[in-house]
């Protein structure tokens, strides 16, 4: 494909991406690299994020210099694109010398309306990844239908490779999330492993950052004793890019709706993923990976919120409650048998 020129805009030679936070929420912008790549083959094009999230590109190969809020760029862009679309991404546009700029448009007030008041204007389950699109439009920048990406190092791969037995099935389970109202109880996760692992030999892996680490320690105290050793807790114990690389190497992944559900999309795993509070209209189901979705339909008081909450408002936090462990485990099993 030759280089995308728009009529009345100067060559696009320099991009700055700009998208602070999260996890999610930054891997769900590598398409768009992807796509700006595509359109602009000659273009340099930097990112500028939170420190935290550095790692999650900093092996990207198309991307040339990775910028954070703590040393922010200073060069002259042709053209940025702004995908947080916030007060502090607005300041670093604004301290910019840029020729042209595009912004990603939230639609917040929709998700208001579905939360406070349940009234659906979302026509679809459309992919924040396409909303983001939206804003090169008026550019002209093709779209595909490829996922995420993620390039875990040759190291992170090595790290990764030992924890693997040859033959045997295995499992990532995330089971984390920011939010209580968007986090599967552990027990019901340690009930969950009881009924694969009492029908099927598995490697299991909990996988998670150093918060979640006591929540992994009470999803194995909670499994019987006899089903432990078949499941390995590195919740808090990898770098972001070596939990990537765990998940590369996974054949399917159980998790909630989290950061983690979108490193696992970046591989194209099979993904069993549980909404709770939230809901799969606010547009981050996996991107152009294989999933099947968990949801309590028909719950008058879901969603209860876009981020989820750190208590369930009513008290019974049925979202998560009435999901079926036996369900949830036919249907993971029916995957491995399938294969």
């Amino acid at each position: 494909m030759g280089v995308l020129v728009v009529i009345g805009m100067p060559a696009i030679k320099k991009i700055l991406v700009i998208r602070l936070s999260s996890i999610g929420d930054i891997i769900l912008t590598t398409p768009i690299i992807r796509h700006l790549h595509t359109a602009y083959p000659q273009a340099s094009i930097d990112y500028c994020t939170k420190p935290p999230f550095v790692s999650l590109l900093a092996s990207n190969p198309r991307l040339s210099t990775i910028y954070t809020t703590g040393q922010l760029p200073a060069e002259v862009y042709d053209l940025v694109v702004d995908l947080q679309n916030n007060s502090r991404s607005r300041a670093i546009v604004s301290s910019l010398n840029v020729l042209h700029k595009v912004q990603y448009r939230k639609e917040n007030w929709k998700k208001w309306l579905m939360v406070q008041f349940k009234i659906n204007l979302y026509s679809s389950s459309r992919s924040v990844v396409d909303r983001y699109q939206d804003a090169l439009e008026e550019l002209g920048v093709p779209d595909d239908v490829q996922g995420c990406e993620l390039y875990p190092s040759s190291a992170e791969k090595d790290f990764a490779e030992p924890f693997f037995k040859l033959g045997i099935t295995s499992l990532a389970l995330c089971f984390g999330a920011n939010h209580f109202t968007k986090r599967y109880p552990p027990r019901r996760f340690a009930g969950l492993l009881s009924l694969l692992l009492d029908k099927k030999p598995l490697q299991v892996f909990l996988l998670g950052g150093t918060e979640d680490a006591a929540k992994a320690s009470e999803i194995l105290n909670t499994l019987p004793a006899a089903y432990r050793l078949q499941v390995t807790s590195l919740a808090g114990s990898c770098t972001l890019m070596q939990t990537a690389a765990l998940l590369e190497r996974c054949d399917a992944v159980l998790c909630n709706d989290t950061g983690l559900m979108h490193m696992a999309s970046a591989f194209g795993k099979k993904i069993f993923v549980l909404f709770g509070s939230s809901s799969s209209l606010f547009g981050f189901l996996p991107y152009h990976a294989p999933f099947e979705l968990f949801e309590v339909e028909g719950l008058r008081c879901r969603p209860c919120s876009h981020i989820g909450r750190d208590r369930c408002p009513k008290g019974h936090f049925r979202c998560m409650n009435d999901l079926s462990e036996t369900l949830i485990a036919r249907k993971i099993l029916d995957f491995f048998n399938g294969r």
